[in-house]
């Protein structure tokens, strides 16, 4: 079987062409750490801005404890057309009411399992992205994306 030719990309489309990629694929996987031992589950974001994915989650999940040990974390989209956007970064819970009420209004599935925004099993983390990069088909070469410096303040 030969190797896929993918098109050449144009660094200065890398951040529509990852935005696409992330568009398209929906749900990505947010990849953790347990202890040493990677853990990788697929998520739904609540909301994106950019390259910022915010994903809510409960309490209770073992997720939570994994993050607050080690907030260090990399979510991958995947398309049907095997383009992959990685991003790497840090999750933070969000604390801002406002954009956490917009988040709720606009999210049916967590009105319907949780009832109300002030749930104590609510969890909201924003994950601020410190590198993105991005990959066409099975290149096997992954583009660095250029981040806006807002993003990269939030990080350092």
């Amino acid at each position: 079987m030969a190797q896929p030719r993918p098109e050449p990309v144009d660094p200065a489309e890398l951040p529509a062409l990852a935005l696409a990629t992330m568009k398209a694929a929906k749900f990505p996987m947010l990849a953790t750490d347990d202890d040493g031992q990677p853990r990788l589950r697929p998520v739904s974001p609540v909301k994106t801005d950019g390259f910022t994915v915010w994903v809510a989650n409960l309490r209770a999940y073992h997720k939570t404890g994994e993050i607050a040990a080690n907030p260090k974390v990399e979510l991958c989209y995947l398309d049907a057309d095997h383009h992959q956007v990685r991003i790497t970064g840090l999750a933070v819970i969000e604390e801002d009411r406002a954009l956490l009420a917009a988040i709720w209004e606009k999210n049916p599935l967590l009105r319907s399992y949780l009832g109300t925004p002030d749930n104590p099993e609510l969890v909201v983390y924003r994950i601020d992205p410190a590198r993105v990069r991005y990959m066409r088909e099975w290149a096997l070469h992954y583009h660095e994306v250029p981040l806006d410096p807002a993003c990269q303040a939030r990080i350092a």
